[in-house]
């Protein structure tokens, strides 16, 4: 097994300038490599760390990543220590508290978080997630006055209140103190709360920045590492029992990679250890979810991403918007199974949902051009699905994808999903303060918006000027980025291991991709869903094989189907452990290839 080392040298891996997808195969972290190139670890853990970034003095504390490494002071935050204070009041206090969350995961980890951490100190805070068709993103003034009129002292909005600036006027005109725990891009001006923790402030300490791409839930992690402190200071804790802050490091992993944050610095330290809490199954309705997911082992960074989350998400999209943080909070194992059972049953609903309104959109997208940003608008559209949607459509067409669902009013409410090196959260706030759109924000790979249907020309306009620089910038700097290229024989269960050691890998610590080669397709087929099968064959006469999914029609699909089977090919993807049948086995998830001859 050939691995890269660091090296100035930018030749191209394979000897591949232009793969079957037009790209080059480049080795991951050469840019970054030139400044230690003297330095060659033996090690194949410290060389995928590396390759992501990680200096060689930094090479012990990434290896394994521990909170007590990562987790900065909780007071370098704008507000922080103003926002513990005002809970330790309410603790103290015994005061009536609501945590408004928003409806995705990210919402419901960060809610569920504060009301398992505030029960454990004595408060029964009860829990507020919006309706995502009746009241949309974000608290409303109408919501957070009734939840004021129901005698609640202090509200702690999480995921979301970042913009609400009428809102929390609203909230403070009818008397009652709101805290916000945000993630989401702020404008210059902040709207008025009695503390607003958010490392995205334009305001930010310095200390504070470096952590805005933590998710929301971080932030309440962090804000309840706050709290705690702050009740240890006023000898709260004095013949009691502190809370195990750890124990809730399940559900922060979970928000953390359903969100899709960067998994580097204290995120790789949340998900990592994280996952040790989760495969304890110490959380009912956590351990509930696996079992529904059909995950007879313990979950990992990717199921928390593909199959936990979207499930707890299914609630907020096409069912009842508060089921994720009632799954996560019950202590009751049978409402437990009952809650995650009608999730299941959301899910397939959404599957069924998202598929249609994908057809559509890349309808709609086909007759587009070359637009810098894919914005397609729909009536009928199911709003809960546009997310996932703009994510297919932006990994398809390579570019930033908006879709937009509208309503019988001509008003829409769309969702983004941008690439990297394209800002589309503050690009939605430009078009915000240009009088665009209603209402709009995000944070830099995804954005959500309301916009009326007679202003999508002039936003799809807006955004194509606005960001097509950075899409063709993001375009030309495309390569294929590889860890390592072996040989037939290397793509095995061992090597999975060994590749997973450097984990957990996510959005920002992208997991490892190997080539391998040369190989000729024994056999190649459209299996499912119009998944890409191929079984290849190597000059070490060994057969691996490698399926592309939902690639059957792409382009590399069609010139593979098509290959003649004495060509030599060198294929690229992610190594994955199919633990299917008697033994282990070990196949490519196939992303790209290029003939070798």
């Amino acid at each position: 097994m050939n691995l890269h080392r660091p090296s100035s040298d930018f030749a191209h891996v394979c000897g591949i300038s232009r793969s079957i997808l037009g790209q080059p195969w480049r080795w991951r972290g050469a840019a970054a490599g030139e400044a230690d190139a003297a330095f060659v670890p033996d090690d194949l853990v410290d060389q995928l760390l590396m390759a992501r970034g990680v200096t060689r003095e930094e090479l012990e504390r990434h290896r394994a990543p521990t909170l007590r490494s990562f987790m900065p002071d909780p007071s370098v935050f704008r507000d922080m220590d103003r926002a513990a204070e005002r809970l330790a009041d309410a603790v103290e206090g015994r005061e009536s508290v609501t945590i408004f969350g928003d409806y995705d995961v990210d919402g419901a980890t960060s809610a569920a978080l504060l009301i398992r951490l505030l029960r454990t100190l004595g408060c029964e805070p009860q829990a507020y997630i919006p309706d995502r068709l009746m009241e949309g993103y974000g608290p409303s003034g109408e919501a957070l006055v009734r939840i004021a009129e129901g005698g609640a002292k202090l509200i702690v909005t999480v995921d979301c209140g970042a913009q609400a600036f009428e809102a929390l006027e609203m909230a403070r005109t009818a008397g009652v103190d709101v805290v916000v725990v945000d993630h989401h891009k702020c404008a210059s001006a902040l709207p008025v709360a009695h503390a607003l923790v958010n490392p995205n402030r334009l305001d930010e300490s310095q200390e504070g920045a470096v952590h805005g791409h933590l998710a929301a839930v971080g932030m309440a992690f962090l804000l309840g590492a706050a709290l705690v402190r702050e009740l240890r200071r006023r000898e709260f804790f004095a013949g009691r029992d502190e809370p195990r802050l750890i124990d809730l490091l399940d559900i922060v992993a979970l928000g953390t990679v359903a969100d899709v944050a960067q998994l580097k610095g204290l995120n790789r330290a949340f998900v990592t250890q994280g996952l040790k809490v989760m495969a304890g199954r110490r959380n009912i309705g956590l351990a509930a979810l696996i079992d529904a997911s059909r995950l007879t082992r313990a979950p990992t960074a990717t199921d928390l991403g593909w199959a936990l989350g979207p499930r707890i998400n299914a609630g907020g999209r096409v069912g009842k918007s508060d089921l994720g943080v009632r799954l996560l909070t019950t202590e009751d194992p049978a409402e437990a199974r009952e809650i995650a059972a009608e999730l299941e049953r959301l899910n397939e609903e959404r599957r069924a949902i998202e598929t249609l309104v994908l057809e559509a959109a890349e309808g709609l997208c086909k007759g587009q051009g070359n637009r810098a940003v894919a914005l397609v608008a729909g009536e009928g559209w199911h709003p809960g699905v546009i997310g996932i949607v703009a994510g297919r459509l932006k990994e398809k067409l390579g570019r930033p994808a908006i879709v937009v669902a509208l309503d019988g009013d001509g008003i829409g409410k769309g969702s983004g999903r941008s690439v990297a090196g394209v800002d589309l959260g503050a690009a939605v706030l430009a078009a915000k303060d240009s009088g665009l759109l209603i209402a709009g924000g995000g944070h830099a790979m995804a954005a959500g918006l309301t916009v009326a249907r007679d202003r999508i020309e002039a936003l799809t306009d807006f955004l194509d000027e606005r960001l097509a620089d950075g899409v063709a910038q993001s375009r030309d700097g495309r390569a294929l980025l590889l860890d390592a290229v072996l040989a037939p024989g290397g793509v095995c269960p061992d090597l999975c291991d060994a590749l997973e050691a450097g984990g957990p890998y996510g959005a920002g610590w992208p997991a490892p991709r190997v080539a391998a080669g040369p190989v000729r397709i024994v056999k190649a087929d459209v299996v499912g869903s119009g998944h890409l099968r191929l079984i290849v064959s190597g000059d070490d006469g060994r057969r691996i094989k490698a399926i592309a999914f939902r690639m059957a029609d792409s382009q590399l699909g069609q010139v593979l189907l098509a290959a003649p089977s004495h060509r030599k090919l060198w294929i690229a993807g992610r190594v994955k452990r199919d633990d299917w049948g008697d033994r282990p086995s070990a196949e490519l998830h196939l992303e790209d290839a290029a003939f070798a001859d």
